[in-house]
């Protein structure tokens, strides 16, 4: 395995692309709410550099809220056609509006207005009611550009600790973990 933990993850998640037949930057968020209670769902990886791994999302929908109260985060992303997975922990910040706003303008028209339309992680009466937030907010924007409403943004991980686990026979996995040093990455190796 290489030496830097970004070089390793940008490898391995070449190989996932090639190899997982839907969604290879699907991966598991790990939130807490308040009172510690562990809380997760799937996201979309949507950008990593040296800095971090960065997904978008409704700031008032639940993980919003709970990262809001308590910016601390953990990732999984697991390939089952290669046997491995990625664990990264860490703190999260926004990105700039820069970046949310070039990433959102990259997103189709009708994802745009989802953004607008979807109270994301609120009650929802119905189907129709989400529908006629749709035909409502198509309406408001006509054929004018659609923005970036401030409620929608992205999250940067800025990881502490990541973990590579590639399956290997007999249930011997081979476990590398990297944690953040001064100066760089301290790594060292875990019995499977």
């Amino acid at each position: 395995m290489a030496d830097d933990p970004y070089a390793l993850f940008a490898e391995w998640m070449a190989e996932a692309t090639a190899s997982e037949v839907n969604d290879p930057n699907a991966m598991c968020l790990a939130t807490c709410t308040p009172d510690g209670r562990p809380s997760a769902r799937m996201v979309l990886l949507k950008g990593v550099d040296d800095r971090g791994f960065v997904f978008y999302t409704n700031l008032e929908s639940r993980k919003g809220g709970e990262l809001a109260a308590n910016p601390q985060a953990a990732l999984c992303f697991h390939w089952k056609s290669l046997a491995r997975s990625v664990r990264v922990e860490g703190e999260v910040e926004p990105v700039s509006d820069a970046e949310a706003d070039a990433y959102y303008q990259s997103r189709s028209r009708g994802s745009r207005i989802g953004a607008w339309a979807s109270r994301q992680s609120r009650p929802l009466e119905g189907r129709f009611a989400l529908e006629k937030a749709v035909a409502e907010y198509t309406l408001k924007f006509g054929v004018s550009e659609v923005p970036r409403p401030a409620h929608w943004s992205g999250l940067r991980v800025l990881p502490r600790r990541m973990e590579f686990w590639r399956d290997m026979p007999f249930r011997l996995h081979e476990r590398r973990v990297f944690k953040a040093a001064a100066g760089g990455w301290e790594t060292e190796a875990l019995f499977p």
